[in-house]
């Protein structure tokens, strides 16, 4: 199909083609655009203001009216105040339609360089003679907007009212829904959970029509979710469809893993994940504890950074801030952490896991080519101490805590896992010691170690050892206790991990986590992964 653009400046030709690959049945959208396309004109309240789009942005500008340049439109679109140009990233265009002689271009724009996304919109009409060429600079802009795939998507979504400050049916109703509304997406009713486990429940019953899965929640929604995907009657193909997060619990560490600081607590930016995001493919790992089974996707915790969310859990209404309490009250405590952990290690090299980082997210170390696991099996059992003796490590130092799972972060203050890679069939496990060496960890380092906590530098102690690991088991050794599964507390019992590689599926702008691991090399020169 051709759409040609013609005018006195420029001619500009869009083709849009199909292939079929001979024996798949998939049709390949192959477009070949320029994006140099003529602008058009709408008039607002008697203001004429020019649209146009190029490869990368989108432009809104104010042109000028009866011989006065307008320099502020303040109500015309209902975002932007005093501005003489705004521009936002392409990828921003939710929508562009013409009816009636009216065009009408919604997008997500920011009032500032550290402000969220909200949804904004330009319209106006255009002269009659200029309506077809109208009608078809929105077709091209809504293509190059999303690059050719169907901007309406079938979505299923669950709410979780109950989780981190309460907000999530008033953020949802005021913020996500609109930009789904915008884009034409069908949404299935969107389902308030109501108790403990009732995602789980929707989950394994759901059918498999959905484009995605939107969960408005924290971590701990997504992993009933998960875990109601595997107990689905097809679960090989209910873990195909991707799971997108629109954070509104206390942690968000899967939105913030997936989108970055600036827009991982930002719910319009998850929305528009939601619409622009494509398939992510990570590791799951699978939980056993004696006969039961279940799906982790994020981390498992024991001792001190157990304790903190398990012993916060009251406070809530704090956001995640209370993560932060609760770390001052166990450095206070500083209860040692009596545990048997045997570990299958991969790597514990810190820097050759650091450079094996850099070259994932430059592209110059490929995937691992180990197929995706199937999901666990019911008859899995816990390995007994004795089994495949020379594959397991067994870690026999004093400890405070451990943490295990994958994501750079597990909280906005706390990049636990730096060099996490999202499938590289291993699961990242830190474990800090209550010594270095002859050194004995003070509360003061302990305290100390806060600084810089969110930009990973944890990784670096000498107290902090760091494994890449096929698997471990732990069992504990105190009575009493508490144990995290993903931010949920679980039965205080002997446990196994194992990795599921590339089992599960998440919506992301990005190939990889996006926070960036950001270090000093031995010239004290910034290293960044990504760069």
């Amino acid at each position: 199909v051709f759409y040609c653009f013609a005018s006195a400046a420029r001619r500009v030709v869009l083709i849009v083609s199909c292939l079929i690959v001979q024996g798949i049945d998939e049709i390949r959208h192959i477009i070949v655009a320029s994006y140099s396309m003529p602008q058009i004109f709408i008039d607002t309240r008697g203001v004429s203001v020019s649209l146009r789009f190029t490869e990368t942005s989108f432009f809104v500008e104010p042109t000028k009216h009866n011989g006065h340049a307008i320099t502020c439109y303040t109500g015309i679109f209902n975002y932007f105040n005093d501005v003489q140009h705004a521009g936002v990233p392409l990828r921003s265009v939710i929508s562009a339609n013409f009816a009636s002689g009216t065009v009408e271009v919604q997008y997500l724009a920011r009032s500032g360089k550290k402000s969220s996304l909200a949804l904004a919109t330009a319209h106006g009409t255009v002269k009659e003679e200029d309506r077809t060429r109208a009608k078809e600079w929105c077709q091209a802009l809504l293509l190059a907007a999303y690059q050719g795939a169907k901007p309406s998507k079938n979505l299923k979504v669950f709410v979780n009212p109950f989780g981190g400050q309460g907000k999530a049916r008033t953020t949802y109703a005021s913020k996500v829904e609109p930009i789904f509304l915008a884009a034409g997406c069908t949404l299935d009713m969107p389902t308030d959970t109501t108790h403990s486990g009732h995602a789980l429940e929707l989950a394994r019953e759901m059918k498999l029509e959905y484009d995605a899965l939107v969960v408005v929640s924290g971590d701990g929604l997504i992993h009933e979710v998960l875990n109601g995907i595997y107990q689905h009657q097809h679960r090989d193909k209910a873990f195909c469809i991707p799971i997108a997060p629109i954070p509104t619990g206390s942690a968000n560490a899967m939105s913030l893993n997936l989108l970055g600081l600036q827009d991982g607590l930002d719910p319009c930016a998850a929305a528009l994940n939601v619409l622009k995001g494509q398939s992510l493919k990570v590791d799951l790992f699978s939980f056993t504890q004696a006969n039961l089974h279940r799906i982790s996707f994020m981390s498992q915790s024991i001792g001190l950074m157990a304790d903190l969310d398990v012993e916060t859990e009251h406070l809530r209404w704090m956001g995640d801030t209370r993560f932060l309490v609760g770390y001052l009250r166990g450095v206070i405590a500083r209860k040692s952490c009596p545990v048997e952990l045997s570990l299958k290690v991969v790597d514990q090299d810190k820097s050759h896991m650091m450079d094996a980082l850099y070259a994932r997210r430059a592209g110059s170390l490929p995937s691992p080519s180990i197929s995706p696991s199937p999901p666990l099996s019911d008859g899995k059992k816990i390995d007994s101490p004795g089994s495949s003796h020379e594959e397991w490590t067994r870690f026999e130092k004093p400890i405070l805590w451990m943490f295990a799972g994958q994501g750079p972060f597990v909280g906005r203050s706390l990049m636990q896992f730096p060099v996490s890679i999202a499938d590289d069939g291993l699961i990242d496990i830190a474990i800090q010691e209550t010594a270095s060496r002859m050194w004995f960890v003070s509360r003061r380092n302990l305290l100390r170690a806060m600084d810089g906590a969110e930009e990973g530098r944890v990784y670096w102690m000498n107290s902090n050892r760091y494994f890449k690991a096929s698997a471990y088991r732990a069992r504990p050794l105190a009575p009493k206790g508490s144990l995290v599964i993903d931010g949920e507390e679980v039965p205080f019992q002997e446990f196994q991990v194992d990795v599921l590689h590339r089992l599960g599926t998440f919506l992301s702008p990005y190939p990889y986590y996006e926070p960036a691991f950001t270090v000093l090399d031995a010239e004290g020169k910034t290293r960044r992964a990504g760069v």
